[in-house]
């Protein structure tokens, strides 16, 4: 059975916003929001839940530090211990400015590694886009038929009443995985 879909398209951040408020207050399913950039606020309105990309950051930045520090003492102080100045071969005070280094690199990497993992934005991805100019100025909403109840007049005049400039009937099939 193929899904029924309209495709909403607006000039303004404010215009969508207002229109994923009442999609979702009718409970009419939301496939996905295209924006040009950042909207602040939409992940809320959308209801998404907090991103666990901090916890990724957090986990690869101490895993970074902890195997920067067992290596460096295991360096110094097992494989080649070498006597400067008369100074401990396991001195700590001395790991800590590259402890620091490695740990925000490994931080930083694992962050946009788990990014592009997790959003499917891998180097020399074509993308499929549903609207021409939703990456240069354009707004749309990708609302989907769930059931019986789906009344397209009554879907297209919330769209049409939140400002959208071009409303377009899709199949599933239709639209760009």
């Amino acid at each position: 059975m193929s899904q029924f879909q309209l495709l909403g398209i607006f000039d303004d951040e404010g215009g969508i916003m207002g229109a994923i408020q009442a999609a979702r207050a009718q409970r009419l399913r939301i496939v996905e929001v295209y924006t040009p950039y950042a909207v602040h606020g939409l992940d809320r309105v959308l209801g998404l839940k907090r991103s666990r990309l901090s916890l990724v950051c957090l986990v690869a930045g101490a895993l970074g530090a902890g195997l920067k520090l067992w290596f460096e003492t295991w360096t110094a102080a097992v494989d080649w211990p070498v006597d400067v100045g008369g100074k401990p071969w396991n001195s700590l005070p001395a790991f800590v400015p590259i402890t620091f280094e490695v740990m925000v690199l490994f931080a930083g990497l694992s962050s946009v590694g788990a990014l592009l993992i997790v959003s499917r934005l891998w180097p020399g991805k074509k993308s499929n886009l549903i609207h021409p100019r939703i990456t240069n100025d354009r707004f749309a909403l990708l609302l989907e038929e769930t059931d019986a109840s789906f009344d397209v007049a009554r879907v297209r005049q919330l769209l049409k009443a939140h400002g959208a400039v071009e409303v377009t009937e899709l199949l599933a099939e239709e639209q760009p995985a």
